[in-house]
């Protein structure tokens, strides 16, 4: 049975809304040939379904022959794209872009020159606007071409300004390249290997990224070198955990769209991903206040037009706020709760399976672990910690030793002592091959090894004095992703006090407010 995940068409179909459906069944029924009533049922068929299985498609669809299927597929695939296509947004400036350029080709075809080069005029000027540099070269290229062609006497010294015209985008689009190549290779780095794990990840960062960041000058750069090259400064800052550096690009990455608030309309998804960093920066830090102030922008926007343009801007707000509003409840201490979310966002995760990738599942399951162990649920975080560790190893390996470590450390809590044994043996063995053991692991496990032959009066003191020798590594930024992973010295606290990790962290939040009244 071919997965879900597999099935392009059944992806489509089902990301569909009812808007949507009925408009395709009115846009197929204009020509309502034979075939075509095929296609409806087979349409119907998919929509059916809740998960893709092509022998039980078939099963109930007699008319539908195994041998037909391939073709059927591949043409309701082409119907439900020419569909969305004649539905779009007017909002979106790239699906706008193409159409000028194909009516400039229409009118180029049917031997009106002039008017092709006036919609080709009007076209790079709204690609200027909207900060679109491949448009505005499409039709600098065909605009040369017509002048090459056919003799429009349309201006005085055409060849000059079209060639001065092509060089100045081709500059721009160079460093576009080479910045978001940049941006992009940290974030592959960051996705499969998380932060730099000891001085030689260090090294061969920064020596990548010394390597590959072109000279530029800030003053005559646009709106997507700006961004990119934040872009690239916040992803080295994350992997290195200089977490200012972090704050400083993200926050410039965010003010980018702010001064261009257009921009908005057109890369959505941008500045969705730049809020998230913003807040994720301000999580690290414990800058309650300015988390709050960027929370409450990012609700803003969320109630905004931009943010319903589209099911993907809907998803990616969804995915980002909610995992904002945990890490509010993580920073303020009310574990409990932060728990009132996780059923909403469960049924959404569930709506949304078929376009979420797996990183963003596993981030849930992990926040969501960590909400139930805060609060003294242990049963429940080893039930999502399960869900990480039974997961494939093929991305955030960082993501994977953590779930494990607290996984360890959860059933401790219990008093599973007769498998802890195996667990840490399993657990050390794994961090070690992934590269993830720093000096915070590798205390943490030798203080479970040893609690095993502790007496019941020395148990206290030896949580102490690991919470003491961890606290003199929080400076240390290849220590600090243990400690934004794991509040392990909150619940060495607990541990100490004999209170849960929940009021620790709500205790800690108030003293630090003290301060501030």
């Amino acid at each position: 049975m071919p997965n879900r995940s597999t099935d392009e068409l059944f992806q489509l179909v089902r990301s569909l809304d009812k808007g949507e459906k009925r408009m395709f069944k009115l846009y197929l029924k204009r020509s309502a040939g034979n075939d075509d009533l095929k296609v409806i049922r087979l349409f119907d068929a998919l929509d059916a379904m809740n998960e893709y299985d092509e022998e039980q498609l078939l099963k109930k669809n007699k008319s539908i022959k195994k041998q037909q299927l391939s073709n059927m597929k591949a043409h309701l695939y082409r119907q439900l794209l020419s569909s969305l296509r004649q539905a779009r947004n007017d909002g979106n400036i790239d699906i706008l872009l193409n159409e000028q350029m194909a009516y400039a080709r229409i009118l180029y075809n049917k031997g009106l020159y002039m008017q092709s080069l006036k919609t080709l005029d009007k076209i790079k000027q709204l690609a200027k606007v909207n900060n679109q540099y491949t448009f505005q070269m499409q039709a600098l290229i065909f605009e040369k071409k017509i002048e090459a062609l056919h003799i429009t006497r349309s201006l005085e010294n055409r060849a000059e300004q079209l060639s001065y015209e092509s060089e100045e985008v081709n500059v721009h689009l160079t460093l576009i390249s080479k910045l978001s190549n940049l941006s992009l290779q940290l974030y592959s780095w960051y996705i499969k290997m998380g932060h730099a794990r000891d001085e030689k990840d260090v090294a061969a960062v920064k020596m990548f990224f010394d390597a590959n960041l072109p000279a530029y000058n800030l003053h005559e750069m646009q709106f997507y070198e700006k961004m990119y090259l934040y872009q690239s400064y916040c992803w080295y800052g994350f992997i290195l955990q200089d977490l200012l550096m972090y704050y400083r690009y993200t926050q410039k990455w965010v003010d980018l769209f702010e001064q261009e608030p257009a921009m908005k309309t057109v890369e959505p998804g941008q500045y969705i991903k730049g809020m998230h960093n913003l807040l994720s920066a301000h999580f690290d830090l414990n800058n309650y206040d300015k988390f709050e102030e960027a929370l409450r922008q990012f609700e803003e926007f969320a109630c905004s037009e931009n943010a319903d343009m589209n099911p993907n801007a809907r998803i990616q707000t969804f995915v980002y706020i909610n995992i904002a509003r945990i890490n509010k409840h993580f920073l303020d201490g009310t574990f409990t709760k932060g728990l009132e979310l996780v059923p909403m966002i469960e049924e959404k995760l569930e709506e949304y399976k078929l376009q979420l990738d797996r990183h963003r599942v596993l981030v849930f399951y992990y926040k969501f672990a960590c909400l139930y162990f805060g609060s003294g649920n242990n049963e429940k975080a080893i039930y999502y910690l399960n869900k990480i560790i039974n997961w494939k190893v093929d991305l955030r390996t960082d993501l994977q030793c953590y779930a494990r470590l607290l996984h360890l450390i959860a059933h401790f809590e219990l008093g599973n002592y007769d498998i802890l044994e195996y667990l840490i043996k399993s657990v050390y063995r794994f961090m070690a091959k992934m590269k993830n053991l720093s000096v915070v692991e590798e205390e943490i496990f030798k203080f479970i090894r040893k609690s095993f032959s502790l007496a019941p009066n020395k148990i206290i003191h030896a949580f102490r004095s690991l919470k003491d020798k961890l606290e003199r590594y929080k400076g240390n930024p290849l220590e600090t992703r243990s400690f934004m992973y794991l509040d392990i010295t909150g619940w060495l606290e607990s541990k100490i006090q004999n209170i849960p990790v929940e009021r620790v962290r709500r205790n800690r939040f108030l003293n630090g407010r003290k301060g501030k009244g």
